[in-house]
């Protein structure tokens, strides 16, 4: 068969092609952020994500832009298709990643390493290579889990809370330099105003999610879904009774954690355990 000759000259990306064609429409529009922002209720910095390629947004809101720019089913069409693209995130991540993109909050427990929003480089390029992922395909998928921190920083960050086992702190990283690093930005994560940290020491005992990490995120119609996870899968979990199970869990956990206080000097504490690299 021949190869499919590139008609628009546009991106042939999914996920750059549904943002292409949201600052094409509005420019043909010709309306501001703020003014769309105005006309259909939500955020002007959700659409200018969405049109930078920073987030895909909600089908409700990809719905909407749909009817204000009288392109009935196109636009949610781009996105089912940018949702269903596999060149950033494995399959089991999609549905998250496009919720997690719109939670107003969340919480997460981490039983065995930081969370991907608190990984450095040097970390998730060790953690993804134990995986046997290698060469490009390491490379794509180091820049795109370094590039979800970005979901944390900005004046429009969500409220952040995560709960750290001892275990993620004592399995460090082959190379010290790295794993200092890691502990690094953790304690420099601690102090930015939308992050709670805590860390949950081993004596406090057995308790509901010893085996499990998890992921809670607060959704702007006010729903709460959960996301579970280990080494071979993930699970999202949006059944109310579920996810009030998991919640009730991380709550009772919450009470054993150390203060965000302590945990900083628990972090500082395990710092100091690093080797330092010799200046010979």
């Amino acid at each position: 068969m021949p190869q499919r000759r590139v008609v628009t000259g546009r991106s042939q990306e999914p996920r750059q092609r549904f943002a292409e064609e949201l600052r094409l429409l509005r420019a043909e529009r010709g309306v501001s952020l703020k003014g769309l922002a105005e006309e259909l209720g939500w955020d002007a910095s959700n659409f200018g994500k969405m049109e930078s390629g920073r987030t895909l947004g909600s089908p409700e809101v990809v719905e909407a832009l749909d009817q204000f720019y009288g392109t009935p089913g196109l636009l949610l069409a781009l996105w089912e298709l940018a949702v269903g693209d596999p060149s950033q995130f494995k399959e089991q991540y999609r549905r998250y990643m496009v919720l997690e993109a719109e939670a107003v909050s969340l919480w997460h427990y981490a039983a065995s390493s930081p969370p991907g929003l608190l990984q450095t480089a040097g970390y998730a390029r060790e953690a993804l290579a134990v995986g046997w992922i290698e060469g490009a395909e390491l490379e794509q998928q180091v820049e795109a889990r370094v590039g979800r921190r970005e979901l944390l920083e900005g004046d429009d960050s969500p409220m952040f809370r995560v709960i750290l086992s001892e275990a993620v702190l004592r399995t460090s990283l082959r190379d010290p330099a790295a794993w200092r690093e890691q502990l690094e930005h953790l304690v420099e994560a601690a102090e930015r105003p939308n992050i709670t940290l805590q860390v949950l020491p081993f004596s406090a005992g057995p308790h509901g999610l010893m085996n499990t990490s998890v992921k809670f995120l607060r959704l702007p119609d006010g729903r709460t879904v959960a996301y579970t996870e280990n080494d071979l899968r993930g699970e999202l979990v949006e059944e109310n009774a579920s996810v009030e199970l998991l919640l009730r869990r991380y709550d009772a956990m919450r009470d054993l954690a150390l203060s965000p206080a302590e945990s900083r000097k628990f972090i500082l504490r395990m710092l100091e355990e690093v080797p330092c690299e010799s200046s010979t």
